[in-house]
């Protein structure tokens, strides 16, 4: 089934000197000009297109890939902005429009936006800053605990709203980032609570036990490779901490201490150090002895 606005697989059905024809199903053959199409194409070989009508209804096929797609939220820049709308600049020779009623404030050009792309009521491809309305419209099925892909959002007096899935949104609180967010970044995220209203707390991190347990993991890790220390102590700073282990000075020093109680550590004032394990081999000949009797000297009266 074709899906305009997305990649599809179609098969080659005629090969050209101006480009090849495509296998459209009910929409019939779909061309795709010899300079889009792949070197040395053959018949039913398989061509990934995107597929989109444009603001004329023609239809397009390209084999250059937008930076995103029909059902997306996305960051892109305005390159051009009047009274017919703005232009945003998506990967592909032709901008993509949003039209004034879709913006969500006026496009100013030069700017960049967070827009949710899809197909209008004409089915041509087209995108809107108006991002509530796409937002929440799927039940929620989130578990806490559950890795998520994050848009970053707007910045807010709590911290970041966030994207998660291209589906709903969350909050990303200020007192729980450790590092620097742009609006439109994609990251990686968790869902730490849903609350009773239904709306979504998010994290950066694992919860606590999991995080504390991978975080043990990567700092046992980075010792062995090291050789055995490293030059990140309790005394270190928070941004050199979270360039090495990508958490907070507070989960770094809980870590350590508790590898300092199992003994598995040392924390020195320039960084930390591998206990090396205890617990010597025999030597090789008391193993084989090991089992023999042991032979008493007869004492004589």
């Amino acid at each position: 089934m074709i899906e305009f606005g997305k990649i599809n697989t179609l098969k080659v059905t005629k090969v050209m000197e101006s480009g090849v024809t495509l296998d459209g199903g009910t929409l019939g053959a779909i061309f795709l000009p010899g300079k889009e199409a792949p070197a040395h194409c053959r018949v039913n070989d398989s061509v990934e297109v995107f597929l989109y009508n444009d603001s004329k209804a023609r239809m397009i096929a390209t084999t250059k890939k937008p930076n995103a797609v029909a059902g997306q939220f996305a960051l892109l820049k305005a390159v051009t902005s009047n009274s017919y709308g703005a232009f945003l600049e998506w990967g592909l020779e032709q901008d993509l429009r949003v039209s004034v009623r879709e913006q969500s404030k006026p496009m100013k050009q030069g700017q960049s936006y967070v827009v949710f792309i899809y197909n209008d009521k004409k089915n041509q491809i087209t995108a809107s800053s108006r991002l509530d309305r796409f937002l929440g419209k799927q039940p929620v099925h989130f578990l806490e605990g559950q890795q998520v892909d994050l848009v970053v959002g707007e910045m807010t007096p709590l911290g970041y709203t966030a994207i998660i899935n291209h589906a709903h949104v969350g909050v990303l609180y200020k007192t729980e980032l450790f590092q620097i967010l742009k609006q439109g970044q994609e990251v990686k995220g968790f869902i730490k609570k849903i609350r009773e209203d239904g709306k979504i707390d998010l994290s950066l991190q694992k919860s606590s036990a999991k995080a504390a347990e991978d975080l043990s993991r990567k700092i046992l890790s980075a010792l062995k490779e090291s050789g055995g220390s490293i030059k990140v102590s309790d005394k270190s700073s928070p941004e050199t901490i979270y360039r090495l282990f990508g958490v907070s000075k507070k989960r770094y020093k809980s870590a350590i201490g508790a590898l300092y109680k199992k003994r598995v550590i040392t924390i020195e004032e320039q960084g930390i150090k591998l206990i090396p394990e205890t617990g010597e081999k025999p030597p090789e000949n008391l193993k084989r002895n090991s089992n023999r009797p042991i032979r008493r000297k007869k004492i004589e009266k």
